[in-house]
């Protein structure tokens, strides 16, 4: 479609709009959450669809969703327990229906007001919008060395280049949304795949807003089995890596061996020394562990995926009726 078409339809308001939204425990951010989405949607288009992606909550957001207007246009996806915010987005991408899709959170920290360039983007002939937040220091310094770690660390080891500081929060045409959706794989690192679709795309930078409630469930140890799951599903260095360790260490070891034989030749045997047997094999030990621990990631996310499990367990599902 020519970017005159779109930002016709655009300024005419006949674009369809999917808006996904995956929740956890998410009750206190319902009500006013969707109030602004709902108002912003109606002012960009005619016809919208506002998907709700329940991850397993254990409050009451299920049923504040369902207590909401039915003129908000809401569908409703529970999922039979909580598969993680990977998954969440995966359902939500496979029964939306719109022409562009939008990614966003109800937690308030995605500004609604950002929407609007995400749509004049795709109008401009853009396939896809994302956000990139301008900072993180709302964040521990800790959390903020680990991330630039490992956008450091992905892209060196990938041949995708992943934004820096990118989320989910982002604008997708439909044919990007289909993209993503031939995607088979069980354990999923979205931004990855964002990013591994190609297309044309803009970064927009915004502010990430504080949590108008509750906590986040992003723990560190959430986060660390995240980054685990990218560098596996994008990259085949680290086994390349423990390969070339496993020479080097054999070249010395090969070389140690001719000194040793070279120096005993020359001035005798010499009485075999107790602590650099321990230390070498201690070593020895302790690589060959961790190279096995890597390789066991591997063979584990293979393991999930041979057995062919669905991605996820729809428990109920709501407004799909019409």
């Amino acid at each position: 479609m020519q970017p005159e078409n779109r930002q016709e339809r655009l300024k005419n308001k006949s674009v369809f709009i999917s808006c996904i939204v995956p929740v956890y425990n998410e009750a206190a951010n319902i009500e006013s959450f969707f109030k602004q989405l709902h108002s912003f949607l109606a002012s960009h288009a005619d016809k919208f669809e506002i998907i709700v992606v329940d991850d397993g909550s254990r409050d009451d957001t299920v049923q504040k969703v369902r207590d909401l207007p039915k003129h908000y246009s809401l569908k409703l996806i529970c999922l039979s327990r909580n598969f993680g915010k990977e998954t969440a987005l995966t359902a939500g991408l496979e029964h939306c229906s719109g022409e562009v899709a939008i990614i966003t959170d109800a937690d308030f920290q995605h500004p609604i007001e950002v929407l609007p360039q995400f749509l004049s983007h795709w109008a401009e002939g853009y396939e896809m919008a994302y956000g990139v937040r301008k900072n993180r220091n709302n964040e521990s310094a800790i959390k903020r060395n680990f991330a630039n770690f490992f956008y450091w660390l992905m892209a060196k080891i990938t041949k995708i280049e992943i934004p820096h500081n990118a989320g989910d929060f982002r604008l997708m045409y439909r044919k990007v949304v289909d993209a993503i959706n031939n995607f088979q794989e069980r354990t999923r690192f979205m931004k990855g795949l964002y990013a591994w679709i190609g297309f044309k795309r803009i970064a927009v930078p915004f502010e990430v807003q504080e949590r108008a409630a509750g906590i986040s469930s992003w723990g560190f140890a959430r986060l660390t089995e995240l980054a685990i799951t990218g560098i596996t599903s994008l990259s085949d260095i680290p086994l390349r890596v423990w390969g070339f360790i496993g020479f080097i260490i054999s070249l010395i070891s090969l070389i140690y061996a001719i000194y040793f034989m070279t120096i005993t030749l020359i001035y005798g045997a010499d009485l075999p020394g107790f602590p650099s047997i321990i230390v070498a094999v201690m070593f020895l030990g302790g690589v060959q562990l961790l190279s096995i621990g890597i390789l066991g990631e591997y063979i584990a996310r293979i393991f999930t995926e041979v057995k062919q499990r669905p991605k996820y367990i729809i428990e109920t599902k709501y407004g799909f009726e019409k």
